[in-house]
């Protein structure tokens, strides 16, 4: 992939540039949002990784900003990996992008080759595979927030989870350590948490997740979505994202937000849950 086109630009959050700016300022500003980011005068990095959500930013852009709001407080990462669900079912079961760019309105961010040379090399399951990525949105979305908070130069490895069992899941988070250990690297798991019920079903569902979560315990986030047939997209992103943590060094989870569409749109007759979480060292 040389050159990836934005492909929900237009529509889950604005196609011209000074407009998503404004959007995105707007998700920080927001009743639901964390204020404008200060910039950092920190030198260290204690969050391993965000769980961020990564619909239409009108619902969940400012849910999404704790996570980025948090981020931007700490020393910057040499490169991002983001992890999210693959919708479309196109392309590899597990897919990484290895080169090339991806476009936004902002501007283009590149593909760290080098992290996702190691990170091909410690996994089995991991495909290089741009098909896909084509079409999806879950790492798309998070982009311009990246932009907005670290600017053009920073670098990223996307990678597309249409199988997300536990084992596959454990597998690419071991694989993600392997391939981070000793460097700053920043890991991402996009997802949106239970979808289309009425808001106190969804919460109640939601907070089986979020419970998992801060337990950081993949194994019962992946129990409870099975047994309790929640909507959650991003299971496996998350799954592999707590695995990874937790072998660098994390030991902690902290919720950062929580909300629904009901919570911006005013109806609660079907809804979709949505969390920013930081789990740090």
């Amino acid at each position: 992939m040389e050159i990836r086109r934005p492909w929900v630009a237009g529509a889950f959050y604005p196609a011209d540039p000074d407009r998503l700016s404004n959007s995105i300022e707007g998700c920080f500003t927001h009743k639901l949002g964390p204020g404008v980011p200060h910039e950092t005068q920190l030198t260290e990095r204690n969050i391993v990784s965000v769980i961020c959500p990564h619909a239409g930013y009108m619902y969940s852009g400012p849910v999404a900003a704790h996570s980025y709001y948090h981020i931007a407080a700490e020393a910057r990462p040499e490169s991002v990996v983001i992890l999210g669900p693959n919708h479309t079912g196109l392309g590899s079961p597990i897919a990484m992008v290895e080169h090339g760019s991806w476009q936004t309105p902002l501007g283009r961010f590149e593909v760290d080759s080098g992290l996702a040379g190691a990170i091909f090399e410690a996994s089995g399951l991991i495909d290089v595979d741009d098909v896909a990525h084509v079409r999806e949105h879950s790492i798309e979305v998070q982009l311009p927030f990246l932009q907005y908070v670290y600017g053009l130069d920073m670098r990223f490895v996307p990678i597309s989870m249409g199988l997300q069992d536990l084992e596959s899941s454990t597998e690419v988070g071991r694989a993600l350590a392997k391939a981070v250990k000793g460097r700053n690297i920043l890991m991402i798991a996009s997802t949106d948490l239970n979808h289309f019920e009425p808001q106190p079903i969804a919460k109640k569902k939601d907070s089986m997740v979020i419970e998992s979560i801060l337990s950081l315990d993949e194994a019962a986030l992946q129990n409870r979505v099975r047994m309790n047939r929640i909507s959650m997209c991003g299971y496996g992103p998350v799954s592999a994202v707590i695995v990874a943590s937790k072998i660098l060094g994390a030991s902690k989870a902290e919720l950062l937000s929580h909300h629904t569409s009901g919570d911006i749109s005013g109806d609660y007759s079907s809804v979709v849950g949505y969390a920013s979480v930081k789990i740090s060292r």
